[in-house]
């Protein structure tokens, strides 16, 4: 077992934003670096790339500002290059302290990208590290390549490092740039790092091509490595990073690595830096993903049951969140009664075989069933199908035309009570929204619920009159609720769920 520490540094806001289509406005870096640091705890961020934009220099600036009034300056990296000290400048101009050198740790790179020897290279960062320390700005070095470095030149790499490290620099940052390493490489070349230089402090940065980035981060960190780079979400240039929730749960469960990660805010930054990048998190993703704590199997839910024989260490309130029991076809009885339980709910072995019955049935024509939908479900079967909803959609309208805006009409009946509202919105949904909202603030005078996310699936080979499932979640008086319809219609769908939303208040 290691039980040694081990430094984090996040680079979401620099190599994440190198993920395709990825740009974060200054404002949005802003907030994922406070949070990173305030709320997760990473040792340090790297933010930014030097004189890339003006738009760059705007939030290096504003985070900088930030980072010192906190008193976390020294926690905040911007990537650098050997520019004749004009990354220095654009750093210092900006407030930042710290500097994260690019140089070249291949000879291949060395030679065709510099088009110099190592001697003149070498000369080049002296000169850089030299400046950046009269500035009063501390200097780490990437030895950008290192993996190919150490499996195709390295004595190149050794004369780098001999050359430099008597100097200033603070770490040394070895990453496997395109992804090429397995665990077994990284052993081998970071031990050999290591035993060469025991007084250094080495980083490592993984990059993920042939989905081992994991796997050799641990390789790296059981070699001797003292920090590790990682990206929220695993976002990154080509096949991304290594994901820094995994980071922290492989490090802590498998090896007892002391980080200074609080683990609960892990999946709070996961979706927050999913709303600004706009790249989704597949639900199976480890620790992040929306699915990843849900219980399919019946079986799974009944050995839980009885003496938790279906879950490990990663317990899900570890990362702020719960374990759920899927329902479907799969789930069988023992997944029912442990929503049934979380909902207070208590019915007898016959009215329990009954709602199994249903959520099967509901299952083999692939409707996907919630937790939010289970009371109905037991009114639907245990009073005959009555019609128990508070709330009654009775009829409704709504249409588009192009260059105009669109229009819904509606009538919706509460506690028996019907109303009526028409209006217009950006889109059939939007206006029917619109139209609810009319009703429940300016007849009822009520707080109406503010939608917070919408996504929509269609199954897999689907076609043109695939049922569509949209997933809709709602923030009212501090919650928040989920709700999901199934149509053809991707409106009628939307409209569904909004319906379960509506019926769900009334019942809360």
């Amino acid at each position: 077992m290691l039980e040694r520490s081990i430094e984090i540094l996040d680079t979401t806001l620099r190599d994440g934003e190198q993920t395709d289509n990825v740009s974060f406005l200054p404002n949005e870096k802003l907030t994922i670096a406070r949070a990173l640091l305030q709320e997760v705890k990473v040792d340090r961020v790297e933010v930014a790339s030097a004189r890339v934009s003006e738009g760059e220099k705007e939030a290096v600036t504003m985070i900088c500002r930030w980072a010192k009034s906190s008193g976390m300056l020294d926690r905040v990296e911007v990537l650098g290059f050997l520019d004749g000290g004009k990354s220095v400048d654009w750093l210092t101009d900006c407030g930042c302290k710290h500097i994260n050198l690019l140089c070249k740790g291949s000879l291949r790179h060395c030679k065709y990208q510099l088009n110099k020897t190592p001697e003149e290279h070498i000369a080049d960062i002296k000169n850089t590290i030299a400046y950046a320390t009269s500035k009063g700005v501390s200097v780490n070095i990437y030895l950008e390549d290192w993996s190919n470095g150490m499996k195709d030149s390295p004595d190149y790499v050794f004369q780098i490092v001999d050359a430099l490290v008597d100097t200033k620099i603070e770490r040394f940052m070895l990453p496997d740039t395109l992804g090429i390493l397995n665990p077994m490489q990284v052993l081998e070349f970071m031990r050999r790092m290591v035993k060469r230089y025991p007084d250094v402090h080495f980083d490592f940065h993984a990059h993920n091509d042939y989905d081992l980035a994991i796997s050799n981060v641990l390789a790296a960190v059981l070699s001797g490595c003292q920090g590790i780079h990682a990206t929220v979400n695993g976002l990154g240039e080509r096949a991304g990073n290594a994901p820094l929730a995994s980071v922290q749960a492989i490090l802590h469960d498998q090896f007892q690595a002391r980080t200074n990660i609080d683990e609960t805010a892990l999946f709070r930054i996961s979706r927050l830096v999913e709303s600004y990048s706009a790249i989704p998190i597949s639900p199976n993703k480890p620790i992040v993903g929306e699915s990843v704590f849900t219980q399919v199997a019946g079986v799974h839910a009944d050995g839980d049951n009885k003496h938790n024989l279906y879950q490990n260490n990663l317990k899900p309130e570890r990362f702020g969140r719960k374990r759920e029991y899927a329902l479907g076809k799969n789930s069988g009885k023992a997944n029912i009664i442990k929503n049934l339980d979380a909902l207070g709910l208590e019915l007898t072995p016959e009215q329990t075989k009954l709602v199994t019955e249903r959520i099967t049935e509901l299952g083999d024509r692939k409707e996907i069933v919630t937790p939010d939908d289970l009371p109905f479900i037991v009114n639907d079967v245990i009073k005959h199908n009555a019609d128990t909803n508070k709330v009654r959609l009775v009829g409704y309208m709504v249409s588009t035309a192009r260059s105009l805006r669109s229009y819904a009409s509606l009538r919706i009946d509460i506690d028996g009570v019907e109303y009526e509202a028409a209006s217009t919105g950006d889109g059939q949904y939007d206006a029917f929204v619109k139209g609810l909202h009319k009703i429940y603030t300016e007849k009822l005078h009520r707080e109406f619920p503010v939608l917070t996310n919408y996504f929509v699936t269609i199954p897999p080979g689907g076609r043109t009159d695939a049922l569509v499932q949209t997933v809709i979640s709602w923030e009212y008086k501090g919650k928040i609720l989920r709700t999901r319809g199934l149509d053809a219609d991707q409106t009628d769908s939307a409209i569904k769920a909004t319906i379960k939303m509506l019926n769900a208040i009334e019942n809360m």
